[in-house]
């Protein structure tokens, strides 16, 4: 019996020594919990650089985990399994935590550096006076051509879609808002309409688009339109600037008249539980020298308008990823329509895909 206790004592003993052996390798790793930031973000959508950075300087670690869709993100954030720290839903998404009761409110005077932020992409329809969100990039729908069969002429405006000179050229991105948005805007009314003779209207000039759609592709579209498989495509900035870099005859136009202005943003979880170490990286990514830095890793328009001053030239001048002012001033900003209002939007835009495809 002895021997059995001597041997049981023994185990736990080797155990303890183990558990304290592991405890000391991580603190000396800096890798305690309470140290440790959870980043919920979208996949590649941060330079790996700023995040050695920003443990370097602050002593935090960041453990970053990946989504694919604002749904998807929603869904786990929902459940509650994982204590993220931050996340990086899109603006409708924010509208539709915020009325989940999934984010806490910012603690602004903690928070240094939001005067870098453009105010045009500031106390938006989907968090007035920013409450819970902090802009992270930004970007635009619009027409990518091929100036091998298009000319830059023929493509600057919604409308030019319809030429018959496009039959059978066009592909679109697979996406309700989106083509439903191109034809509203494209008839002069609002993305967010809930108007249905509007939704109709919009969903019957769709069907006079379709003898010219090729194509309603989702990921594919950036490597059929980098291949010339298509002359034009409706698709977002940051694909066409990912198309744009294995063609070089490939270009991007935001219609004068509208478009979509979309934002990605920095939240506070209701799981978030480290704030000192939350704070500290948004105040990290909100400095200009790390937003430009992102930007130029990313590809995609930064909001930090002290950032855009550290941007190559080629990069900051570019009209068709930085439009000017005028055109900012057209672009419309989703907001969350609810289950009834989307179920809506979707249906027409299916269809429209059956209609003609």
């Amino acid at each position: 019996m002895k021997r059995l206790i001597s041997f049981i004592l023994g185990i736990l003993a080797v155990c303890f020594l183990l558990f304290m052996t592991s405890s000391h390798l991580q603190k000396a790793q800096g890798l305690t919990s309470s140290d440790t930031l959870t980043l919920y973000n979208w996949g590649d959508y941060i330079d790996p650089q700023l995040i050695k950075k920003f443990q370097h300087e602050t002593g935090y670690k960041v453990r970053v985990e990946t989504f694919d869709s604002n749904e998807a993100m929603f869904t786990k954030i929902q459940q509650g399994g994982t204590s993220y720290d931050l996340a990086v839903p899109s603006e409708y998404m924010v509208q539709k935590m915020r009325k989940a009761h999934l984010l806490k409110p910012l603690n602004k005077s903690r928070i240094h550096g939001l005067a870098n932020i453009n105010s045009r992409f500031l106390n938006l329809g989907f968090d007035p006076d920013n409450r819970y969100s902090v802009p992270y990039f930004w970007g635009t729908l619009g027409i990518v051509y091929n100036d091998q069969m298009v000319k830059a002429n023929q493509v600057q405006h919604w409308r030019d879609l319809w030429s018959p000179r496009f039959r059978n050229q066009i592909m679109l991105v697979d996406s309700a808002r989106d083509i439903m948005g191109m034809a509203l805007i494209e008839q002069g009314h609002s993305v967010n309409t809930t108007n249905l003779v509007q939704l109709n209207a919009a969903k019957k000039r769709l069907d006079q688009l379709s003898p010219n759609v090729k194509a309603v592709v989702a990921d594919e579209i950036k490597m059929y339109m980098a291949q010339d498989e298509a002359a034009l495509a409706v698709t977002w900035s940051g694909e066409a600037s990912e198309m744009m870099a294995n063609n070089s005859h490939l270009h991007y136009v935001v219609p004068r008249e509208g478009s979509n202005l979309w934002f990605d943003n920095l939240v506070i979880p209701k799981t978030a539980k480290h704030y000192k170490a939350i704070y500290a990286f948004i105040n990290f990514m909100l400095r200009p020298e790390n937003a430009a830095q992102n930007a130029t890793y990313v590809g995609y328009a930064t909001p930090n308008k002290a950032a855009e001053k550290k941007l190559p030239k080629a990069i900051a001048h570019d009209p068709q990823f930085y439009p000017d002012e005028k055109t900012i001033s057209h672009l419309q900003v989703y907001q969350d329509l609810g289950p009834r209002m989307v179920g809506i939007y979707n249906d027409k835009f299916l269809e429209f895909k059956m209609h003609g495809h």
